[in-house]
Order: C-alpha cells, then sequence, then structure tokens
C-alpha cells in the first residue's frame, strides 16, 4: 500500500533548525514526506543538507527548478507550512510566490489539496496590522491556519526545539476542509 504523500515546508524561523524531527514525526504517523525549504531555512541547513535528503529519501526543494528540470517529488496529498513566518504569510498572502515554499501550497490550495499552516512569530511581528490580513486572506483561500498552544511567543522567547510538531500534524487532513 503506497503511503499518502506530504509536503512539509518549513519557513526560516526557529523550528526549521529542527525540523528534521517533524520529518521523523511525520514519517511515523504514516506520511511520505517530502522537505521544502525556504531559501534561508536551506541555508541554515547548509551543508547538511544531504541529511535531510537520506531521512526523506527525496531531493529537498528550496529552489525552483529550472525550466526542463523535474522537482522529483511524489504528487503531494497534503502539505503542512510550519514554521510559517510574518514574512512568509505577507507576501503568501498578497500572492508573492517569489520561493519554492511560498509558491507550491500558494497554488495547491488552489488545486483542491489540502494546507495547513502553522505561524511561529513574535507578539511583536505579529502586531502589524499586515499579519492579521495575511491571515485572514490565507483563510478565506481553503489554508488551515493553526496557532499552536503559546503562539504567538513573547520577543525572544520562541522554542524552536520544542515545536508542537505531532500536534500538528494531526491538524493535517487528507480532505480539504
Amino acid at each position: 500500500m503506497t503511503r499518502p504523500v506530504l509536503y512539509l515546508i518549513a519557513c526560516a524561523a526557529g523550528p526549521a533548525q529542527h525540523v528534521d524531527d517533524g520529518v521523523r514525526m511525520a514519517q511515523a504517523a504514516g506520511w511520505d514526506t517530502c522537505l521544502i525549504l525556504s531559501p534561508t531555512a536551506a541555508r541554515w541547513w547548509g551543508t547538511r543538507l544531504a541529511e535531510l535528503e537520506a531521512l526523506t529519501g527525496h531531493p529537498v526543494r528550496h529552489r525552483y527548478a529550472m525550466p526542463g528540470e523535474s522537482g522529483g517529488l511524489p504528487k503531494a496529498d497534503a502539505m503542512l507550512v510550519a514554521p510559517l513566518t510574518t514574512t512568509s504569510a505577507c507576501k503568501w498572502a498578497a500572492g508573492i510566490t517569489d520561493t519554492v515554499a511560498l509558491g507550491i501550497p500558494a497554488e495547491a490550495v488552489h488545486l483542491g489539496v489540502p494546507v495547513v499552516a502553522a505561524p511561529f512569530w513574535s507578539t511583536a511581528l505579529g502586531a502589524q496590522p499586515a499579519v492579521d490580513r495575511a491571515v485572514a486572506t490565507l483563510r478565506e483561500q481553503g489554508v488551515r491556519v493553526v496557532f499552536a498552544p503559546g503562539e504567538p511567543h513573547q520577543p525572544k522567547q520562541g522554542n524552536g526545539a520544542a515545536f508542537p510538531w505531532d500536534r500538528l500534524l494531526e491538524e493535517v487532513r487528507l480532505d480539504p476542509v
């Protein structure tokens, strides 16, 4: 039996440094897990990207493919964008898909693929009026935006190592809500 495919998409916030934990938890929950990173999150992993590729068994995407080049990933059954930053939320909601980490879920939600987004940002960044508007816009488009307990966190108090990957994976469903 083929396992359902989950795209785990991580933007550059503290939990992206621990995305391997999220991959392992998704795999334990029965997902064939593909990993997509924002360009900055990919830089954080640097020369260790090969570890993530070995873990997932798939290429780790962090840039758009060149014309004629394959992305190398199976079709997604669902997506979890976690962590989602304020910058990425605002860009995504505005239709700015200049990174593969934004372009893939922005398109997928309009193709009927279930997409869950889990913000990780401080109350100071979240206080920007554009952030609430972005969250509302993403929800209007069909994205399930789920704030983990303690999010948003106080400035300089976010704990990326304690990101609740397991709880957020429970929010991912194979049927759009």
